[in-house]
């Protein structure tokens, strides 16, 4: 105790007051301390797992107790800390991961079939995918919550460790529901030994896979959409062959594209998963394969849209954007049942007045090309992405950006008077513009994210679209406003025509300008829009709503002809 003299509690107050702040200091700085020893810890570890996946066969991806419930094909014990492989779906913990690497192999991209000519299943035990069922009794596997029964990495056959001696195709894989899009690990084996490598030679070895193979290769954007690439990726190697998968984040299409030139001719399937941006990307490598010489390679192209504006994915059938509403699975049934449409590709070529001795700007389209507000809308769109890209992640943030960037143009008009400032030739006739403040040229029969512009409310009659005549279609706008009017279908656009040849001089000053999503700002110059080729698309007729239905039968009612309806366009294109 303190003593009675006033020095003596001076002191005792002063002691008190100094162990108060040493434990206060401790409870702050401690946690602190421990908090960045854990950081580090566990910067450190995924780290070293990040260098030790690289260098795995295994496709190993980081997860843990609160990613879903695993357990380890070593102990068998519930994963807390470890990873899966998303092409074989063996997965481990920390302390088996080593071993797991070493002692369990991973699908085998390349392999010989048996010498009766049969593939083997691959079996991996326990953590079967939910909702399977056993082939052998029909009953749900994998409900015990422990490592149990197995599953075919190949055909996804699941089966009890009770039933697998009652299964009466033994060891034979027929690489189950898809195997008419897997590239078998014996066909690409027979083509390492080939000595002639030509197409003849690739039909006969495509023909011992069956007569309706026609392989389907994946290109995935991760950066696209909301992020689902990573996703995609993982699950599409776990249904094919993981060398069908690519991330082109890591990988450019022209290199993934040359896996068509050892497959049969004409047989090959291309997924696309991204924006328009992506497509547009893929078939330009595509064009580039024809400037090769390998015109008999080039394969059909499909969409699986993750981007913001998937306009030509929505013109193809395969919606306006995925959020993993249907199962991976169903994407490919839907590829099983697409039709084969051809689609118009057109060059812009823009040449900048007063530049002689440089080569004009030579660009690819797909889509559209716009010069006014909505251009003004993606240039700005594109500028801020650029200084935050991980803000623009999402799908509903992109799209409530454009809707500030609409506003702010309708109170400040930038590209108003364009009439004044810009020159439309259509297949070389002056047309006569009102007072617009923008410019559309389309391919395709939606526009601005999921608006079908060439027909508009539909209460006036226009000459139909279609993917493969040939045909740009061309409207005018008067600003930001009318452009959203438009898209909730208040308005209609002014429809200027249709034409081969599209040409715009623009006379005077910067204007906005965007093709298929890319803007820039441009100067006076002449922008000529001509034919370029066309590429073989896939198109899916999906379910149609009870508005559709009503759109469907008003558009057969004015024009008897079915390939006049806009919905009837794509599958019309491959009938001609």
């Amino acid at each position: 105790m303190c003593g009675k003299g006033d020095e003596a509690q001076d002191d005792c107050g002063s002691r008190e007051e100094w162990t108060l702040l040493f434990w206060t200091s401790v409870a702050v700085v401690v946690p602190v301390i421990i908090t960045l020893w854990c950081s580090a810890q566990r910067s450190k570890r995924k780290s070293h797992m990040k260098d030790f996946f690289r260098k795995s066969k295994h496709g190993w991806h980081y997860t843990d107790l609160f990613n879903k419930p695993t357990y380890c094909c070593v102990c068998s014990q519930h994963i807390l800390q470890g990873a899966f492989c998303d092409c074989c779906g063996v997965c481990a913990d920390e302390q088996c991961l080593r071993r797991a690497d070493r002692s369990l192999s991973c699908k085998e991209i390349m392999a010989p079939s048996s010498p009766e000519g049969a593939m083997e299943h691959r079996w991996v035990r326990g953590n079967v995918p939910l909702a399977s069922y056993c082939a052998v009794c029909k009953q749900q596997c994998g409900t015990q919550p422990k490592l149990c029964d197995i599953r075919c990495v190949w055909c996804q056959t699941t089966v009890h460790d009770d039933c697998m001696e009652s299964l009466t195709d033994g060891d034979v894989c027929d690489l189950g529901e898809f195997h008419n899009l897997i590239i078998p690990p014996h066909y690409l084996y027979r083509v390492n030994k080939l000595r002639r490598r030509h197409p003849d030679e690739y039909s006969k070895l495509g023909s011992s896979c069956g007569s309706g193979w026609t392989p389907v290769l994946v290109l995935a954007n991760t950066r696209s959409g909301n992020n689902m690439g990573e996703v995609l990726l993982g699950e599409f190697r776990t249904l094919l062959n993981p060398v069908q998968v690519f991330d082109l984040s890591q990988l450019t299409p022209s290199k993934a594209l040359q896996l068509c030139t050892l497959l049969p001719p004409g047989s090959v399937q291309v997924l696309v998963c991204g924006g328009d941006g992506t497509v547009g990307w893929v078939l330009d490598a595509i064009d580039a394969m024809k400037l090769k010489g390998q015109d008999q390679f080039i394969p059909r192209v499909t969409i699986l849209p993750l981007g913001t504006g998937n306009d030509l994915s929505n013109t193809l059938g395969w919606g306006a954007g995925y959020a993993g509403e249907i199962p991976v699975e169903q994407v490919l049934r839907n590829i099983l049942d697409a039709e084969v449409v051809k689609m118009d590709r057109w060059k812009v070529q823009v040449a900048s007045k007063g530049v002689y001795f440089r080569k004009p700007k030579v660009l690819s389209m797909n889509n559209y090309f716009s010069v006014g507000p909505d251009a003004l809308m993606a240039l700005s769109f594109h500028a801020h992405r650029e200084k935050t890209p991980s803000f623009f992640s999402s799908r509903i943030i992109n799209k409530a950006v454009y809707f500030l960037y609409g506003t702010r143009d309708c109170l400040v008009q930038e590209c108003k008077d364009l009439d004044k400032r810009i020159e439309l030739e259509l297949d070389g006739e002056r047309v006569k513009l009102p007072s617009l403040e923008g410019i559309i040229v389309c391919n395709i029969g939606y526009w601005g994210g999921g608006c079908r512009l060439w027909e508009g409310m539909g209460d006036e009659p226009c000459p139909p679209t279609r993917l493969d005549d040939g045909l740009l279609e061309v409207v005018g706008v008067f600003g930001s406003f009318h452009c959203a009017q438009i898209q909730v279908k208040l308005a209609n656009p002014v429809r200027l025509g249709q034409a081969h040849t599209v040409r715009l001089v623009l006379k005077s000053s910067t204007m906005p300008m965007q093709v298929d999503g890319e803007p820039w700002a441009q100067g006076p110059c002449t922008i000529t829009i001509t034919h370029k080729t066309q590429a073989f698309m896939l198109y899916h007729s999906a379910e149609q709503t009870d508005d559709d239905d009503d759109e469907t039968s008003a558009s057969e009612t004015e024009s008897p002809t079915p390939h006049d309806s806009p919905r009837a366009a794509g599958p019309a294109s491959a009938r001609a």
